[in-house]
């Protein structure tokens, strides 16, 4: 039975790079949590040892045109192309990608080259027609969630911060969402499948945490591109998040984990939106704190919440969490700029209880 467990297991792993990574980062996560991608460079610089090649020069995948139905299929294999192109110029073979619609785009456009070699040829001409650029098809294609989770004991082993509760000495209880792009288009290009993944919960439990089930766990955030891009499908995209609240709330959650720009950022503002609308509020007095993977390791290798990580950019106030786990901040420093003033603070609503 475990030779036949080990077998079926190894269908839903997958192979992930060591080292010299070409980053690919994303266009809404940079605007939404800009912290996030800084950090996970300094945590496989500094902390891992990786190298890493952050090119100034890459540009948007366009996946959210294409989901959108605005950039055709062809434009978005020339755009995905000449990323390509720019990791083959600088010498790499590894790509790091840190939005999860990229990847799962990456990912839909590699297998039609496979499947399809006359997509690829056609590629390579519109590129060199276009750009005067050529590329070649990259070794290994990894998520940043997936480097995380291949270093995971590493960055244990260096976290001077556990996920306990340092008050009770329990560990936090944290719910996971995966983003759908994940996994859910192609399994197999995901740990652990779409049903299975252990990409999240595998860092909960190796950094003291507890990864909680619930009925809705891998139910879509809402986003969805058309369900929150056309105006009047919002009620669809607010709804469904509201779905996973109400699933995830009689476990009284500490913490919400993503892996995806996207999910992370409807999860922890349709709290918001949601207390403005029914009154009522998700887990504590303000609302569950929502980390993505980047965020969540930063967190517990000891990096500053808001100078490094930039978690005031979040929705939802963090500091339950931070209090929890014993994390040392200046709550003077949270709305202060890159220079160190004053930059002012959020209109209360009332929608949400204040933590003062």
């Amino acid at each position: 039975m475990e030779t036949k467990t080990k077998i079926r297991w190894s269908e839903y792993n997958k192979e992930i790079a060591n080292d010299k990574f070409f980053y690919l980062r994303s266009c809404i996560r940079q605007n939404f949590n800009p912290g996030a991608e800084k950090v996970f460079l300094s945590i496989l610089q500094n902390k891992l040892g990786k190298e890493v090649y952050d090119d100034p020069h890459h540009t948007t995948c366009s996946g959210i045109g294409y989901h959108s139905d605005i950039v055709p299929f062809e434009t978005f294999q020339t755009m995905v192309a000449r990323q390509f192109s720019l990791m083959t110029e600088r010498g790499y073979k590894n790509c790091a990608v840190s939005c999860i619609t990229s990847f799962g785009g990456y990912n839909e456009v590699l297998s039609t080259w496979k499947e399809f070699p006359e997509e690829l040829e056609k590629t390579r001409e519109n590129l060199l027609k276009a750009t005067g650029r050529t590329f070649e098809i990259p070794e290994n294609l990894s998520h940043a969630c997936d480097i995380i989770y291949k270093f995971r004991k590493e960055i244990a082993a260096q976290a001077p911060y556990r996920l306990i509760n340092k008050e009770t000495g329990e560990p936090l209880k944290i719910v996971d969402h995966i983003g759908c792009h994940y996994a859910k288009i192609f399994p197999e290009k995901g740990v652990g499948g779409s049903e299975y993944s252990r990409v999240l919960t595998g860092m909960i439990e190796a950094w003291g945490g507890e990864a909680v089930d619930y009925p809705e766990r891998r139910h879509c955030c809402g986003f969805g591109f058309r369900h929150y891009l056309i105006k009047n499908n919002r009620s669809y995209s607010i709804s469904a998040s509201r779905k996973k609240f109400e699933s995830m709330q009689p476990y009284q959650p500490d913490m919400i984990l993503t892996n995806c720009p996207g999910c992370n950022m409807f999860l922890d503002r349709w709290q918001y939106a949601l207390a403005q609308i029914e009154g009522k509020v998700y887990g504590g007095k303000n609302g569950i704190p929502v980390l993505s993977h980047e965020e969540l390791a930063a967190l517990v290798l000891g990096y500053d919440p808001w100078k490094d990580i930039g978690l005031q950019m979040h929705q939802m106030d963090v500091e339950p969490l931070l209090d929890k786990i014993g994390v040392e901040y200046d709550p003077k420093l949270k709305f202060t700029g890159v220079k160190g003033q004053y930059i002012n603070e959020p209109e209360f609503t009332g929608c949400l209880a204040r933590t003062d």
